[in-house]
């Protein structure tokens, strides 16, 4: 779901734009089937990412168990399996994006835990799932307890089902509000939440 919901939303947009917006599902590695999901259904990578190429990429994570101590990782922690990405080629194509001048880099869920641990959120508010809010701030980034984090050219989902807002507020960012309501419309939901950004008053705790 966190590849599947932007996937679908941002899709339904080049559809009611009559084409303004294409959608690619890729891999580091290039095309290639790429299991996902409790149980696994295979996605397949249409081609490789390119960071030259695009103008937004959209990080999604994993499925897997959350430890419950600092010590309890195994082989089926989300955790370890999202750090398994520090031995691809992954995090380098993230910074090549990062650091290119008008893209925009989105994350849903456990994505920006993969972005975290490559050390490129240090100091960004950010957030993700729920569970993994400490393990997100304990990698440098700011944890945002929002559904949607909105930090100029970065933008995080919280758990798995925010990637319908992410994309909803995608549509309504990029190409603006009545496009976003189209595509409510013709997906039958409404976004959720409203979106942080670091700007405005400050609140005052009660």
């Amino acid at each position: 779901m966190d590849v599947i919901a932007p996937y679908e939303v941002l899709g339904a947009g080049g559809l009611v734009t009559g084409g303004l917006l294409e959608v690619e599902l890729v891999a580091a590695e290039g095309a290639r089937e790429v299991p996902s999901g409790v149980p696994p259904v295979s996605l397949r990578a249409t081609g490789a990412l390119d960071p030259q190429r695009a103008d937004m990429i959209i990080v999604p994570g994993a499925m897997g168990r959350m430890p419950t101590s600092s010590d309890d990782y195994g082989d089926d922690s989300v955790l370890t399996v999202l750090a398994r990405t520090l031995d691809t080629g992954l995090p380098a194509l993230l910074k090549e994006a990062m650091d290119r001048p008008g893209l925009t880099m989105v994350s849903v869920c456990g994505g920006s835990l993969v972005l975290a641990l490559a050390g490129l959120l240090t100091g960004r508010p950010t957030t993700t799932h729920p569970l993994g809010m400490d393990a997100l701030a304990a990698t440098g980034a700011l944890a945002v307890d929002a559904r949607v984090v909105d930090d100029g050219d970065l933008i995080c989902g919280a758990g798995v089902t925010s990637g319908l807002d992410v994309g909803l507020y995608l549509l309504e960012r990029e190409l603006g509000p009545r496009i976003a309501h189209a595509v409510e419309k013709l997906l039958a939901y409404e976004r959720r939440g409203t979106v942080w950004q670091n700007t405005g008053s400050t609140p005052i705790p009660v």
